[in-house]
């Protein structure tokens, strides 16, 4: 299943405005300016997906993960590559702390940040359709990208809600990903959902 110009443009604009309230959040725990933005939004099998978490410049990836339920069902990842994940914890902590005390810290933290990303993208999501929304508790997992999420992204009936996203802290620049796996009937609930708000949308202009 594909998403059309206008099923897409109406996640990317959800999703901007749940990363936006995220980046407002971020701001507060690093005392400066945090930009975020989503810069693609792709629907893919699972395999391209996975491919396009092999950062070139890092063998390791850091993600969270969190899985979602009632505005539509799916397990949600935050990732980064392993060394722009410490980057960001030391943004965080300071760069008072030694290399194994930051990596101590980077569970933590990073799940923290996945904690507050991905509620707001869902979040946003969930005020918009006018659902419920539960999730579990972060879980924080670094290795290899099949190490990572190989257990978690199997099943050739699965396909991923990809997010490649762009994160500013005082003017550097931290790309990654935001990710969704969803079932085929969690596929085809969310584009309802979508085609249900474009609809309405629509019918009040």
């Amino acid at each position: 299943m594909e998403l059309n110009e206008l099923q897409r443009d109406a996640l990317v604009e959800a999703f901007n405005i749940g990363v936006g309230q995220a980046a407002a959040s971020l701001a507060s725990m690093v005392n400066e300016e945090v930009k975020l933005s989503v810069l693609t939004l792709q629907l893919i099998p699972r395999h391209e997906a996975m491919q396009q978490f092999s950062f070139r410049h890092s063998d390791k990836i850091c993600a969270v993960a969190q899985r979602f339920s009632g505005a539509f069902d799916a397990q949600g990842f935050l990732i980064f590559p392993e060394e722009k994940g410490l980057e960001i914890v030391r943004r965080m902590v300071g760069d008072s702390l030694s290399l194994k005390e930051l990596t101590e810290l980077e569970q933590e933290a990073m799940s923290e940040i996945g904690n507050i990303l991905l509620n707001a993208c869902v979040g946003t999501l969930a005020n918009l359709f006018r659902r419920p929304l539960n999730s579990t508790l972060p879980t924080y997992h670094l290795g290899s990208p099949d190490e990572v999420l190989g257990g978690q992204i199997q099943g050739n009936d699965e396909a991923v809600l990809l997010l490649h996203i762009d994160l500013t802290l005082e003017q550097h620049e931290i790309q990654g990903y935001v990710a969704f796996l969803l079932s085929v009937d969690s596929i085809t609930n969310l584009v309802a959902e979508v085609d249900s708000y474009i609809a309405q949308a629509m019918g009040g202009r």
